[in-house]
């Protein structure tokens, strides 16, 4: 063994950032023995390389050739080698380049040192996120081999092709291995046997790697089972290489069969192998296995990891196991195992996606307490779960605290806040959001405008949801199903049938495939404005590849319903099942509400038991809707018997559910019943009254001539902070206009700008109504002009109201006046209209005008009943 020479000694203690000077001075006193035995530096540089001092091996060098001494392969193999192991790769390439300027011929092992350093210039590369030419630069100096009639041997394969697996470029590793295949087949000169390029495990180990890299977990597994055909045994790199390949592609059960292969196949499986394997479970969202694979690590001596860990908190979170993560958590100490940031992003993640908001914010705050310092992933975890929670203040205050710690917020996170402005209905909030991105350098992608288009679908906003849509193409956004989606219901909600239409038409225009979503949203909208034949025919002309579901035909069955076509509505219920389509609640619901007429209450009330039989669960809105059912039917007993049975079935009664009972009891004139159901049991079931309650209320109470009390009611609304509507205060006109109380009525209606509630047609006409009672024929005639000056639309009743003024009054040449203007106001006369003239007419003696009148009404009445019957018999299935 050669001793450490003085020189050598002499050099390493100048250190490594020693001036050229410096070293001269060291080395001069030996300048004639290195041209005498230039052997001797061999000796100094192999020191410098082992000691990874490639600065001070460069200026060895240099000084060799300044000093004329004779510098050959050994010394620039030595000096490469050096550059290499000390990340120098571009001045290893730099040396290799010179070598034959100093005519030296590269050998083996300089081009193997170079490439080497090349591949590992590439890992330096890609650790400061440059993807530079490394991997092309050691192809180039592979290539070059044969020019200098040196032969590229296993080594020189092998770091070309673990540079090309660190390039990402998976198909030249492949053709390198096959090159070196090839070669080994062609040579069978056992002269040259030690000069082949033979594969080894390394070399399999790297092309496995490149393929892992590239998402080809096929051929990454083909290559580990060829491993024994080739004389090469695999080895646990290659395992672990080939389990990290089925786990990048989410193939969780060959990941799994590969890791319990490795005993039979006597390769020895360690903690890497069981992460790959334990990740692999998480991508495919299984939670068990995940579980299962930690609890068996100790079983096989092998130590979980901070990693182990964190992807089994991250598979139960992804299968809804939030307690199971958290207890995952909290039991990384005891078990020897630190927990990190990723482990605390993947217990605030697992929280939040169960709504559980506030230990997810328990969990961001307590960071700090275990030396932890949050980064943009956990906030963006946290205001994820408080978008899941519907903590819209939450989540802003979080995003906006983000820069005040130095955090970068990305798309991700507004992309959550806007998401969390949504399910908290502030379309303004999340449209800011979307336009204030662009400044802060974010790009906006289809998951953005999704949400805020969603937002303004929610709010009722279409014509904003269309322009956030329409302007997708102009930003280069591409939308998607779920943009057309958000965007048909937004219109739906707007009763823009025609454009949800126009949208469902355009999809296949914009290359965007229609799914069930879409069909049902187009259903919806036709249904809602009472266009339940288009609204069928969108179902019958559904393509084959949409798979037929409760959904859309619930929303069939729900325009039905709208339509008044309780007949179709059961049909298409009745049909579910030859349609392999099991009815759902919601079915059943928009098939009772078909079923919400004065004659068909027995129908609802028989599909409300039905429910049980066919094991489905009624709900509230199941009730419900049978008790608005019974109460149209006068069925009152039976309304009230429902609303009585719900807690028994586990269910609330809402204010709707008391709305219909009072309605019932209101018109069965019971209407004690009705505000005992008002003021004492909604109390004490802690049901909030709302205007919907009130109005039935205050209709009772007019019905029974309790004006006085109807109106205490209207005036109670604002203490308790319940805003009247249009019909409420109908209602109170019309308690006020059965008794004669014209005054009043007329005071109600004229309050109603007010509080900004405007009056409608049925607000006039129960004015009207109310003058016409109180023989006030003037004033009746004023409020049926009035109703043109405020836009509302006069139809047959408001004029037949103001008729039958005019004929009480004595105006009968008024009443022949309105009778003849309904037409152009669009109104069309019926029998009561009429009736009216007639009787205005013969109480003042025109019995010509009265025989005229009749003739004109029974042509008129004809008519009324041949368009009818027309309209009935173009009806589709009829």
């Amino acid at each position: 063994m050669v001793s450490c020479p003085p020189v050598l000694r002499s050099l390493l203690a100048l250190g490594p950032a020693c001036p050229d000077e410096e070293v001269r001075a060291a080395l001069s006193p030996l300048l004639e023995s290195w041209r005498r035995h230039p052997r001797h530096a061999t000796v100094v540089l192999n020191g410098l390389a082992k000691e990874r001092l490639p600065g001070m091996v460069a200026q060895v060098l240099d000084f060799m050739v300044e000093s004329q001494v004779e510098v050959n392969v050994f010394h620039y193999n030595a000096a490469i080698s050096a550059c290499g192991k000390g990340g120098q790769w571009p001045l290893a390439l730099h040396l290799f380049s010179n070598m034959p300027g100093s005519r030296v011929t590269p050998d083996a092992i300089s081009f193997n040192a170079a490439i080497s350093a090349g591949e590992k210039g590439y890992s330096s590369a890609i650790s400061a996120c440059e993807k530079g030419g490394r991997w092309q630069l050691a192809l180039s100096l592979l290539s070059s081999m044969p020019e200098v009639q040196v032969i590229p041997n296993t080594i020189t394969y092998n770091a070309a092709i673990s540079a090309c697996e660190k390039g990402g470029q998976w198909q030249l590793s492949l053709l390198l291995l096959s090159s070196m295949l090839d070669n080994t087949t062609n040579n069978n000169d056992n002269n040259n046997k030690n000069n082949r390029a033979i594969p080894s495990t390394v070399s399999l180990n790297a092309a496995i790697s490149a393929c892992s890299q590239g998402g080809q977990w096929q051929l990454a597994v083909s290559l580990l089972s060829s491993m024994p055909g080739m004389g090469v045994t695999p080895s646990t790199i290659s395992y672990n290489a080939a389990i990290s390949a089925c786990e990048k592609a989410g193939q969780w059960q060959m990941g799994l069969g590969l890791l319990t292969r490795m005993p039979v196949m006597s390769v020895v499986s360690n903690c890497i192998s069981y992460n790959a394997a334990i990740s692999a479970c998480e991508k495919g969202r299984q939670w068990q296995l995940a579980l299962s694979l930690l609890s068996s690590m100790h079983i096989v001596r092998v130590i979980p990891n901070t990693i182990s860990y964190n992807a089994v908190i991250s598979a139960c979170g992804k299968g809804g196991q939030w307690q199971l993560a958290l207890n995952l958590l909290s039991s990384m100490p005891d078990m020897g195992v630190i927990p990190n940031e990723i482990s605390l992003c993947a217990a605030i993640s697992a929280c939040g996606k169960e709504g559980q908001w506030q230990l997810a914010l328990s969990l961001l705050s307590s960071m700090p307490d275990v030396r932890l310092i949050a980064d943009a992933i956990c906030y963006n975890a946290a205001i994820s779960a408080f978008e899941k929670g519907e903590q819209w203040q939450l989540a802003l205050s979080l995003l906006s605290s983000m820069p005040d710690i130095k955090l970068l917020a990305d798309t991700f996170s507004y992309n959550a806040a806007i998401s969390a402005c949504e399910k908290g209905e502030q379309w303004q909030l999340a449209l800011s959001l979307l336009s204030s991105m662009p400044d802060r350098r974010l790009i906006q992608d289809t998951i953005s405008y999704n949400a805020a288009i969603s937002a303004c679908e929610k709010a009722g906003q279409w014509q904003l949801a269309l322009s956030l849509l329409s302007s997708m193409h102009i930003v280069r956004v591409i939308p998607n199903t779920i943009s057309y989606n958000a965007a048909m219901s937004a219109c739906e909600k707007g009763g823009q049938w025609q454009l949800a239409l126009s949208l469902l038409s355009r999809m296949p225009d914009v290359r965007v495939i229609a799914d069930s979503i879409s069909y049902s949203a187009a259903i919806s909208a036709c249904g809602k404005e009472g266009r339940w034949q288009l609204a069928l025919s969108i179902l019958g002309c559904m393509p084959d590849m949409i798979v037929l579901n409760d959904f859309i035909l619930s929303a069939a069955i729900n325009a039905c319903a709208k339509g008044g076509q309780w007949q179709v509505a059961l049909s298409l219920l009745s049909s579910m099942i030859d349609k392999t389509v099991m009815p759902s609640t919601v079915s059943y619901n928009a098939a009772i509400s078909a079923c919400d007429t004065e004659t068909q209450w027995p129908l609802a009330l028989g599909l409300l038991s039905s429910m049980t039989e066919m094991g489905v669960i009624a709900n509230r809105i199941s009730y419900s809707a049978a008790i608005s059912a019974c109460s149209k039917g006068g069925q009152w007993q039976l309304a009230l018997s429902l609303l009585k049975s719900m807690p028994e079935m586990s269910l609330i009664p809402n204010e709707i559910s008391y709305s219909g009972a009072i309605s019932a009891c209101a018109k069965a004139v019971q209407w004690q019943l009705a505000l005992s159901l008002f003021f004492r049991t909604m109390p004490e079931m802690r049901v909030v009254r709302d205007e919907i309650t009130y109005n039935a209320a205050i209709s009772a109470c007019g019905k029974v001539g309790q004006w006085q009390l109807a109106l205490r009611l209207l005036s109670l609304m604002p203490e308790a902070k319940v805003f009247p509507n249009e019909i409420t205060y109908s209602a109170a006109i019309s308690s006020c206009k059965e008794w004669g109380q014209w005054q009043l009525a007329l005071s109600v209606l004229s309050s109603m700008p007010d509080v900004k509630v405007m009056p409608d047609e049925i607000s006039y006409i129960a004015a009207i109504s109310a003058c016409n009672v109180g023989g006030r024929w003037q004033l009746a005639l004023s409020l049926l002009s009035s109703m043109f000056g405020m836009r509302v639309v006069a139809d047959t009743i408001s004029f037949n109201a103001a008729l039958s003024a005019c004929e009480k009054g004595g105006q009968w040449q008024l009443a022949l006046s309105l009778l003849s203007s309904m037409p152009d106001m669009r109104a069309i006369p019926n029998e009561i209209s009429y009736g009216a003239a007639v009787s205005a007419c013969e109480k003042a003696g025109q019995w010509q005008l009265v025989l005229g009148l009749l003739s004109s009404m029974t042509a008129a009445c004809l008519r009324t009943l041949l368009l009818r019957s027309c309209s009935f018999s173009a009806t589709p299935g009829r």
